[in-house]
């Protein structure tokens, strides 16, 4: 590989339940030049979410005292949206809650966000399978578009030891998302022993470049990769017998 593109997929719409979302991304990729065969179609979780119906409106939840003695000056029920898509409460820091997720997504709020919801007083939630969300996807998009692909569905993230976040893949079909470099040498002779890059990851900050946050290009292409695999995102969530930190 001596280059890569990413492009940023513009002019969706706003994105309901039970909207086409792969069909709106087939045309998004069409005004953009078509697809490639290899092409990785990165998605960003809101608004995968979105089209399954994983929003809540916060007129319908009530409170729990946890929730009342997490939330300080924040809503509580929006807390309590929280600890109910938590599996584990892993710390908090009244208001801030890190969880677990049912996915084993250890990361702030359980996933659950107010930003770019589809209206005032609305959560959007973690998709049930973002596994099965990328899959889904990549066979809609191949049929679509007669291309071999993959899909990623992304999230932003924090991380233990650096300052701000960065996209990750939180579903996968049709790649690889570690690369095991574990008994190759590298250009001195010394073999590898340790390392595996967690590719489905760089691939998803890289579409985060031109995505945004708030420029409404809720998916992007990277092409130039060979990755072809059968990976799934939830490859990437470290075991619990090798996690130092829980």
């Amino acid at each position: 590989m001596s280059e890569l593109r990413v492009i940023g997929l513009e002019g969706l719409p706003e994105i309901g339940a039970g909207d086409d979302l792969a069909a709106e991304l087939s045309q998004a990729a069409e005004r953009a030049g078509g697809l490639e065969d290899g092409d990785v179609v990165v998605v960003a979780q809101k608004v995968v979410s979105k089209a399954e119906g994983r929003t809540i409106s916060l007129r319908d939840v009530v409170p729990s005292r946890s929730a009342l003695s997490i939330a300080v000056d924040h809503d509580p029920r929006q807390l309590e949206v929280i600890l109910r898509e938590a599996a584990r409460v892993v710390r908090t820091r009244p208001p801030l809650v890190i969880a677990e997720t049912s996915h084993g997504f250890v990361c702030a709020s359980a996933g659950v966000d107010a930003s770019n919801a589809p209206g005032p007083e609305t959560l959007v939630l973690l998709p049930d399978d973002p596994d099965g969300s990328a899959a889904q996807l990549r066979t809609r998009l191949e049929d679509l578009s007669g291309r071999r692909l993959a899909v990623l569905v992304t999230d932003s993230f924090g991380r233990a030891w650096r300052q701000g976040t960065t996209d990750v893949a939180i579903g996968a079909a049709g790649l690889t998302v570690l690369l095991d470099l574990r008994g190759v040498r590298d250009p001195a002779g010394y073999e590898l022993h340790a390392t595996t890059i967690a590719v489905a990851d760089e691939i998803a900050g890289a579409a985060e470049l031109v995505m945004g946050k708030t420029a409404r290009v809720p998916a992007a292409i990277v092409r130039g990769l060979e990755l072809a695999g059968e990976g799934k995102a939830r490859d990437l969530v470290m075991p619990p017998e090798r996690d130092l930190f829980r």
